[in-house]
């Protein structure tokens, strides 16, 4: 057995290189090997060992260079433009024969292999394209070469590029036809094979054509329209490949954050480096000063504090101590920490937002469907106005009029490619959704990018949204017959069950004072106005006056208390033993210090702010009072969070609902567009179209912002591509040949139709250098 020692560093030849990823190894140290044909090599990593393995020549075989890399098995590819086009592996769209990218891109992806092959094709035929433009040109200025033998050279240097370079061209635009489905690949094959066919023709059966035909000796050809036209959108095709692969570089900056190991504390006091993929839930990690943290967790050791700018966008770092939830990806500050893993691979806070982020990358918005539409109605619509050209230049045209019908249908045909126009939106959601990820804002799809602006009315909830939505313990009060311990460790009992953090907070109190509860049972959670549960064998409900009523307890013995709690801020709900009222608890919920920034910002924008929340109405007016917020709705439950969204959307408003918890899932989902706290529970994000990381409401402003922004480059980049075609195709038809005597080139309608996709493409990436105020 042979080992692989080749292209040692080290004076002892002790290092071997990673075939993979280049990388010195020590054969020795390394864990990771394989055998391929006799010969050991030894990688850095198991990732890299895996695709060794799963394709050794692709690593060994330097020719092996110039083939596509082979998709990850299973992975999804899809359409930019179209994208409920979905499949396993590489292709092209049915819809308008775009290459197919990677629904999810890779940190290790290779260079774009379309982009490699057409790349490959124009500069192989640049050259051959460029010779035959000079022959036609200038060809007839040098009487040694006749011209028949000119026509036959050039015939000859056009065939490869036509027939090879412009290959994919020509698969495309069957494909667009056998689909019923005519885009941009249909007018350039019609184009392109119209000029060179036409041109053969003449080449090799000269004498079918009448002497009107004829120029400079011959009958007029077009060889080099037909290799121009396919260079030049080769080269049109390579920039704008550039140009959309910088719109995945947000998901890959996000795939870049988290760290590529873990140092995993093993039950047995040692301590190892893990890779992340072999981190497991429950796992105690330790995270040193200045490394980055590996996955979600909980803090059980030490404090330190964390910048989580990388993902939520607030550059001032978090505290962090023992219970504090800690974020993967984010950078430690100056102390350690040791964290218990609790949410690792696809659950992580960061590969939730890189798989939001895709998704909305590849949604589709409104404008879009109108494009779509406009598309394919337009480009009938060429073929309509090429044919018109041909006849019209050919029956009333100056001599040699037929020769002008061709040049002047080919440039029609041409320059009218839709693609600038199918192009206009999605380049602008993809760079959008990937800057607004960079700010702390998830949005779910382009629909909710272009609906924001829209809004109106914002919703918002209370606790949790306007508070810090980690309530602290104040008070109790015991009706006669109980004592304030009672009323405490009956309600934490209870409270068990529930996912409140006005309950988390009274739970937490009775553990402070190490009461003993018991478990709940048939616990229920009337959500939005308290629960209910059996502890003891009494049956008891916790709650606002609505879950008292509907219990039949009268509470309006602890009514004048309660309201004074109330007026401090305070949050208060009852306690019901066997319909009884057994007192009340009161706790506070302190408003965030962001807060009244963000509805001075909104009302600056011209929102109308309504408070809707299940705590009472005397607690919510006095939040209210202190944030300026327009109107308040207290005691309110799900239902009636859903009707008011629904009111006011029947006024006319356009409705706006930021929230956090289940309580808020309907109205979420209801509202023209849902906000959710990313600080929030599942049920709220998943029932929202945006989500703010932070759980910060000045993200809403920010929101605003790049809605505003995006749905502006949207109408510049559909307002060109239409202003383009509007005025491109009738100076293709030669409209101003009677008045100035200009026609335009089938060279210059392919260089145009080009630059046109291209500038949308730069127009779409200037949203990505914007940053928030």
């Amino acid at each position: 057995m042979n080992t692989n020692h080749h292209d040692t560093d080290s004076a002892e030849g002790t290092t071997v290189t990673d075939p993979v990823c280049g990388m010195q190894v020590d054969p020795d140290k390394t864990d990771h090997h394989a055998e391929h044909e006799g010969t050991t090599h030894h990688f850095c990593s198991a990732s890299c060992r895996e695709r060794f393995v799963a394709d050794p020549a692709r690593y060994l075989d330097p020719q092996a260079e110039d083939a596509a890399p082979p998709a990850p098995e299973g992975a999804i590819y899809t359409c930019p433009m179209h994208p409920q086009i979905r499949q396993e592996g590489p292709g092209t769209c049915p819809i308008c024969g775009m290459a197919l990218e990677p629904e999810m891109p890779g940190l290790d992806d290779e260079e774009n292999p379309e982009l490699r092959d057409f790349s490959r094709r124009f500069w192989w035929t640049l050259p051959l394209s460029v010779i035959v433009m000079l022959l036609a040109m200038f060809g007839h200025r040098f009487p040694a070469l006749p011209v028949e033998t000119r026509t036959w050279i050039e015939f000859a240097l056009t065939l490869p590029v036509v027939l090879w370079a412009g290959a994919p061209f020509f698969v495309r635009g069957v494909q667009s036809v056998r689909n019923r489905s005519p885009n941009m690949w249909t007018l350039i094959s019609m184009g392109v094979g119209a000029a060179f066919g036409y041109s053969v023709v003449a080449t090799l059966a000269p004498d079918l054509f009448p002497e009107s035909f004829h120029e400079h000796g011959r009958v007029g050809v077009y060889f080099e329209a037909a290799a121009m036209i396919i260079s030049l959108t080769l080269l049109g095709q390579m920039l704008e490949l550039r140009a959309r692969s910088k719109t995945s570089s947000a998901l890959k900056a996000l795939l870049g954050l988290a760290p590529k190991t873990a140092r995993r504390l093993n039950d047995d006091g040692t301590e190892e480096d893990v890779e992340l993929s072999h981190v497991h839930v429950g796992d105690r990690l330790r995270v040193r000063p200045g490394e980055k943290v590996p996955v979600d967790g909980e803090v059980i050791e030490g404090s330190s504090n964390v910048d989580e700018s990388m993902l939520t966008g607030e550059p001032i770092p978090i505290e962090k101590s023992p219970g504090s939830n800690v974020i993967g990806a984010t950078l430690n500050g100056s102390g350690a920490l040791v964290i218990r893993a609790e949410k690792v691979g696809s659950a992580t806070v960061l590969s939730q937002i890189v798989q939001l982020v895709s998704q909305a990358q590849r949604s589709r918005a409104p404008m879009q469907r109108m494009a779509d539409k406009v598309s394919f109605w337009f480009v009938l619509a060429v073929i309509a106005v090429a044919v018109a050209t041909f006849i019209v230049w050919g029956l009333f045209g100056p001599e040699p009029s037929w020769t002008f019908a061709i040049v002047n249908s080919i440039s029609v045909l041409i320059i009218a490619c839709p693609c600038a126009l199918g192009l206009a939106t999605p380049m602008s959601i993809m760079v959008a959704t990937g800057r607004a990820a960079g700010e702390g804002v998830l949005f779910r799809d382009a629909e909710a990018i272009e609906n924001l602006r829209k809004i109106d009315v914002l919703i918002v909830d209370k606790t949790g949204t306007l508070t810090e939505g980690r309530p602290a313990f104040h008070s109790t009060l015991a009706a006669e017959g109980f004592t304030q311990d009672d009323v405490l460790r009956l309600a934490a009992s209870l409270d068990q069950g529930s996912e409140h953090p006005l309950a988390d907070a009274i739970v937490a109190e009775a553990r402070r004072r190490d009461m003993t509860l018991e478990t709940p049972e048939d616990f229920e959670s009337s959500t939005g106005i308290g629960v209910r549960g059996k502890v003891g064998g009494a049956t008891l409900a916790i709650g606002n006056t609505a879950l008292m009523d509907e219990v039949g307890v009268n509470a309006s013995v602890l009514a004048t208390q309660a309201e004074e709690l109330r007026r401090e801020g305070a949050s208060v709900m009852y306690l019901a033993v066997d319909g009884v009222l057994a007192g009340l608890l009161a706790v506070s919920d302190p408003i965030k210090a962001t807060t009244a920034d963000a509805i001075k910002s909104l009302h600056e924008a011209g929102l109308k702010i309504v408070m809707a929340t299940g705590d009472g109405v005397t607690t919510a007016k006095a939040v209210a009072e202190t944030l300026g917020i327009d109107e308040v709705h207290g005691e309110v439950r799900p239902q009636d969070k859903i009707e008011l969204v629904q009111k006011l959307q029947a006024e006319g408003r356009k409705v706006a609902m930021a929230g956090d918890g289940i309580n808020d899932a309907p109205a979420l989902a209801g509202a023209d567009v849902g906000i959710a706290m990313g600080t929030g529970t599942d049920v709220a994000m998943s029932s929202a179209q945006v989500t703010l990381v932070k759980g910060d409401l000045r993200g809403i402003t920010r929101a605003l912002a790049i809605s505003n922004d995006t749905v502006a480059n949207m109408k510049q980049n559909l307002g060109f591509a239409f202003l383009y075609n509007a005025m491109g195709v009738p100076i293709a038809a030669g409209v101003l040949y009677p008045f100035t005597g200009l026609l335009l080139s089938p060279m210059i309608a392919a260089l145009a139709m080009s630059l046109s996709s291209v500038s949308v493409v730069a127009n779409a990436l200037r949203l990505g250098t914007k940053r928030k105020e």
